[in-house]
């Protein structure tokens, strides 16, 4: 573990309170190590006078007022450094590996409003870098290390299509730069995170599964899906010293259960859970920068009738053949196919569908009932970086398949969500209905009961292992299991 001596009110590890995770800044040591020697290997970028250069976040102005709103550090910056503090900026030198870390020069009256200014020193012992300057001197320090060439963040996100933050800085056009090198390969460190990454992953995700656990025993009809939402924000802050969550809280019942991202501004978790109601529960914490993301889907009343236990068994039978398959070698995109095959086979047997399982998969029904990806990558983002990166396998346009978030082959160290889902959007059942390569499998009698009803989702977070996978989230998840922890909270 990291020292927890305090150094003038800092401490050289994160953490809330005592009772969460002491996190050591050793872990971004290493990531930084793990950087600087894939760079030095995996390119032909000369090492010396070379240097890697990030900027952090910066603090946003809630539209033109004088607050702002909560601050949450860039996150290649967090990888790297984790440093907690806005308008900072990091360096790592190719030939030596040395971290140099620059902070903002805060003015006399920061001490009168936001506390303590803390020196250089501080900030050194604090984040366990090797230097730490002003970022002011950025350019006069570089320079005087003979720098040369600046290896600078640019590239895409292949979820958001928005650019990554690129460093700049007066003075940088002092220096060559290259703006193509550094993207691909930190992606690529990300993607397999170390032990100690491994570590606050599973105490994040403990923490909100015990968050989803405690509200599954606290609903009931009349219960408003906003109070399930302040419910989980409440538990993991103050429990688990998580300050954010890692996106937006799904909490959708009912026909809101089908809104596969739910509980945005303009259906902001606002509806009362009725007696009846499937709830469908997508919300994961944020630790030190790490995400969780956990789907729990339920009925609000505790017990199951036969049409829920239907879907819920088939979209449970979908996880289960995935976590029976996956491990290291097999492509993503086989594990989606399964899992969306595995599903129509069960709404075939309960009564939804007829005909011959492949052609409806040739046909895109699967994509009809789930039309988003088996899951993504997770770590710092809660969908993570490196879905679609140069040298492995593109974005396929088929059906199902052209809605993942990645197609890669799986590697042990990868951490991913598996969250098959079922959902009654009228929209796309319409559109099936219409189709008459699609409309021949559906019995549209039965579907009708199904009209209005919402969705199930089940989502686990798991690590891929040498051997196989193993799940780290840790709720209810039979139909049994489920009603019995419901009727122990009603006791």
């Amino acid at each position: 573990m990291a020292d927890t001596t305090h150094l003038n009110g800092l401490e050289s590890c994160f953490q809330r309170g005592n009772l969460t995770l002491k996190v050591p800044m050793s872990l971004f040591q290493n990531n930084r190590k793990r950087l600087v020697a894939r760079i030095n290997s995996n390119t032909k970028v000369p090492t010396t006078g070379t240097f890697i250069i990030l900027e952090g976040g910066i603090e946003v102005p809630f539209n033109d007022t004088d607050i702002c709103w909560p601050f949450r550090q860039e996150s290649f910056f967090q990888w790297c450094f984790a440093v907690e503090e806005p308008g900072c900026y990091g360096a790592l030198d190719l030939a030596t590996g040395t971290s140099i870390l620059f902070m903002p020069r805060l003015p006399p009256e920061y001490a009168i409003w936001e506390g303590k200014l803390h020196s250089l020193d501080d900030f050194k012992k604090r984040y366990a870098v090797d230097e730490t300057y002003y970022t002011d001197e950025i350019a006069k320090v570089l320079k005087s290390k003979q720098a040369n060439l600046l290896l600078t963040l640019n590239g895409q996100n292949s979820d958001s299509g928005l650019q990554a933050k690129e460093a700049t800085f007066d003075g940088i056009n002092q220096f060559k730069v290259d703006n193509k090198i550094l993207y691909p390969e930190i992606c690529e460190c990300r993607v397999i995170k170390s032990p100690q990454e491994i570590e606050v992953l599973e105490y994040v995700i403990k923490v909100s599964s015990d968050a989803h656990k405690s509200i599954m025993q606290m609903v009931k009809p009349g219960f408003a899906e906003f109070q399930a939402e302040a419910a989980f924000m409440h538990y993991v802050y103050s429990i688990g010293g998580c300050r954010h969550v890692s996106y937006t809280c799904i909490c959708g019942s009912g026909h809101n259960a089908s809104i596969l991202h739910y509980g945005h501004a303009g259906a902001p978790n606002n509806k009362v859970i009725n007696n009846g109601d499937m709830c469908l529960f997508d919300m994961g914490g944020n630790y030190c920068g790490y995400a969780a993301d956990i789907t729990c889907s339920f009925p609000v009343n505790g017990k199951f009738t036969e049409d829920q236990k239907m879907i819920y068994n088939a979209v449970l039978a979908a996880r289960d053949a995935v976590m029976d398959a996956a491990k290291p070698n097999v492509l993503w995109t086989d594990m989606h196919l399964l899992a969306n095959k595995t599903m129509l086979i069960s709404l075939k047997s309960g009564g939804l569908l007829v005909g011959d399982v492949d052609e409806m998969m040739k046909a895109g029904l699967h994509e009809v009932f789930q039309p988003h990806g088996l899951g993504h990558l997770m770590g710092l983002d809660v969908h993570d970086v490196g879905g679609y990166l140069p040298g492995h396998p593109e974005r396929s346009s088929a059906p199902g398949l052209r809605k993942l978030r990645t197609s890669r082959v799986l590697l042990a160290g990868m951490v991913l969500t598996i969250e098959p889902g079922c959902y009654f959007i009228d929209c796309l059942l319409d559109a099936a209905l219409k189709n008459p390569n699609q409309s021949k499998f559906i019995v549209a009698e039965e579907l009708k009961r199904f009209r209005g009803w919402g969705g199930v989702r089940i989502e686990d977070d798991v690590l891929i292992t040498e051997t196989g996978v193993r799940n780290l989230t840790d709720v209810p998840r039979t139909v049994e299991e489920i009603e019995e922890w419901m009727a122990a909270g009603k006791e």
